[in-house]
């Protein structure tokens, strides 16, 4: 799909009703189009809206943005963010409008949300064997001469059944491949060796309907991983590009893709990328991290390599998830309107941070406040003595992990620091 079409799929967009589809949005907004409830530029806490509600800070978004964009650019690495973490085409189009190649995916759907957008630069990030969806891949394909996909490809048996589906369906254009170097035993898939790295890139060679751009793999899968394993690792993906290179296999090519870059060692990606020898083709160093976005304040905050080089600047976490107390049966519990259905809790519980009291005093710090469990609905509050907190009182919470924050919410205010809302972000998961 072209860049025009993608531009007018993102207008659309701002027509949608907002109706009982979208949680926590002003229940008096019903009826009005997302352009229209965004151009009243409410409040988020005297504006209507209805808790739980998750929101993402205008400026950290923008900051977030602006920062791996630099980043990249410094270390002269392209940028194709993963779009799973997200899954928000109206994001995907400021990160490449933030100097982005394109959007990694992770699986076909993701995909033709992409395409409906006008996304013209995939990257896969994982192997494609359905037949259905190596149909449609090719006539994407044949439509668009400019569209440009990657993927993944780590079996000789992966090779053959996208070489059958792609020549039954009458493939007019070779889909790009690299081979996926795993990340060692008992990691996630990748081909395990080097040599069955070889044996997978022969069989590419000869399929008709396929063509081997580079090599590629995730170093966050490395086992045991520290900064020696993991740039252990990249050395070995950097060898494999370099050896294919030598044995002449990558012809017809305009340039080699060397991908890498999850959202843990990116640092590490580019130190090693940084001494990629010169090839026969100039090298597209290509980084995939993707939490960057929305960053968060559990695990990333605790990961992220601008740990590790805080000179290079540092992500602020985005999100807050609001709730509201509606219960306080005892001194040391209490008991908030949203749960595993609102709040990612797969790898941290949310962080109780600030308190809005109902009477209107001035925002404070979640002092003495913790979050003990989820239900389904409710947000266990474990309570100090030294809390206030009151039925009725608004609790920001802070998440932790952004894949499974963003898909919890299909359409998220963004709102300045002050709450006026000043967008929403539409989500297709």
């Amino acid at each position: 799909m072209a860049r025009d079409s993608g531009t007018e799929a993102l207008a659309e967009l701002a027509q949608e009703r907002v109706d009982h589809r979208f949680k926590g949005l002003p229940p008096d907004a019903a009826g009005l189009t997302v352009a229209e409830l965004t151009a009243q530029r409410r409040n988020l806490f005297t504006g209507g809206f209805a808790t739980p509600v998750l929101a993402l800070s205008a400026e950290r978004l923008e900051h977030n943005l602006a920062l791996m964009e630099t980043y990249a650019a410094r270390h002269g690495l392209a940028f194709a963010p993963h779009g799973k973490t997200s899954m928000a085409p109206q994001l995907f189009h400021r990160q490449i409008e933030h100097g982005a190649w394109g959007i990694t995916l992770a699986v076909p759907h993701q995909v033709w949300v992409a395409r409906a957008f006008g996304i013209g630069r995939i990257f896969l990030a994982n192997e494609l064997v359905d037949a259905a969806a190596l149909r449609r891949l090719a006539a994407e394909l044949d439509a668009d001469p400019d569209f440009r996909f990657v993927c993944y490809v780590d079996s000789v048996r992966g090779v053959e059944l996208m070489d059958a589906a792609l020549t039954e369906a009458g493939a007019g254009r070779p889909v790009d491949v690299v081979v996926e170097l795993g990340a060692g035993a008992g990691a996630r898939t990748g081909a395990r060796t080097e040599a069955d790295c070889a044996a997978v890139a022969d069989a590419v060679a000869a399929a008709r309907t396929l063509r081997l751009a580079g090599v590629a793999g995730y170093e966050g899968e490395v086992p045991d991983a520290d900064p020696e394993r993991v740039r252990a690792w990249l050395r070995r993906l950097v060898a494999l590009a370099v050896d294919f290179d030598r044995a002449g296999r990558f012809t017809g090519l305009a340039e080699v893709v060397l991908s890498a870059g999850g959202s843990a060692w990116f640092d590490a990606v580019a130190d090693v990328f940084a001494e990629v020898p010169e090839l026969s083709l100039p090298v597209l160093k290509l980084l995939r991290s993707g939490a960057y976005v929305s960053h968060d304040d559990g695990h990333y905050r605790e990961v992220t390599p601008f740990n590790r080089v805080p000179a290079e600047g540092a992500l602020e976490p985005a999100f807050r998830l609001w709730t509201q107390v509606v219960s306080r049966p005892t001194a040391e519990q209490a008991f908030a309107n949203a749960g595993k259905r609102d709040a990612a809790y797969d790898l941290d519980l949310p962080f109780a941070q600030v308190v809005r009291p109902s009477d209107g005093d001035p925002e404070r710090p979640a002092t003495g406040v913790a979050v003990s469990g989820l239900s389904d609905q409710h947000a266990w509050l474990r309570t100090a003595p030294e809390a206030e907190l009151e039925v009725g009182d608004w609790v920001g919470l802070g998440l932790s992990h952004p894949c499974t924050s963003f898909d919890k919410w299909q359409l998220i205010p963004v709102a300045e620091a002050d709450g006026t809302v000043v967008d929403y972000i539409r989500t297709f998961f």
